[in-house]
């Protein structure tokens, strides 16, 4: 039954032995022989392969299906998943201020659409307002400025902290404010501004806490 449908399909579309046999790879022999039954257990790779050649499908070739030849309707495909693994370049404080080494010790996976260029690891309560526990992974999106309001992790003289920022420009004044009311929030004007930069905003977490 096969070998005729090959016959059938390959003379519709005016091939000829050499031709199908050019397609598939092997010699027009060979193809003479699926068509007269000689092979009958054909590869599994060369049912395929003659499926595709002759525009029809492995089940109609094989007579797993009725009707006349038909192609594989075309259907949405599942999206992948994409992850991405990003730099933990030392631990960040969020009580006091500790140094953040910038050796790469290890890396978080994280979701491949996350805006995030490297993360740091919190330490202390400082942030449980913003819901940034002892030992969370926090992501940070490089940038040298933020709008006030939002957390970054930020170098005061060589050492790292993450919070809240509040930059009065006409003032010359940074508020480094806590999410915990146990800490006084952080000032420096003027000349002190020349110790600061902002690392980055902080756009995620991964919480340690189930």
């Amino acid at each position: 039954m096969i070998g005729s449908k090959i016959r059938s399909l390959r003379k519709q579309k005016r091939m000829t032995l050499e031709e199908l046999a050019a397609v598939l790879g092997t010699s027009k022999q060979t193809i003479h022989r699926y068509e007269n039954g000689v092979i009958a257990n054909i590869p599994q790779d060369k049912i395929v392969a003659l499926a595709d050649a002759l525009g029809t499908t492995p089940a109609w070739l094989c007579g797993w299906s009725d009707g006349e030849s038909f192609t594989v309707p075309d259907y949405e495909s599942p999206s992948p998943v994409t992850i991405k693994r990003l730099p933990i370049l030392g631990d960040i404080a969020c009580g006091e201020p500790i140094y953040a080494d910038e050796s790469h010790e290890n890396f978080a996976v994280a979701d491949g659409s996350l805006d995030a260029d490297f993360c740091l690891r919190a330490h202390g309560d400082s942030m449980i307002g913003a819901r940034i526990y002892d030992g969370d992974i926090v992501f940070i999106r490089r940038q040298s400025s933020v709008d006030n309001g939002e957390i970054a992790a930020v170098i005061i003289n060589d050492e790292a902290t993450l919070k809240r920022v509040y930059f009065y420009p006409e003032e010359s004044k940074l508020i480094l404010s806590p999410e915990n009311p146990r800490y006084a929030p952080l000032v420096y004007i003027n000349a002190e501004l020349d110790n600061i930069k902002i690392l980055g905003k902080a756009v995620a977490f991964q919480s340690t806490i189930l």
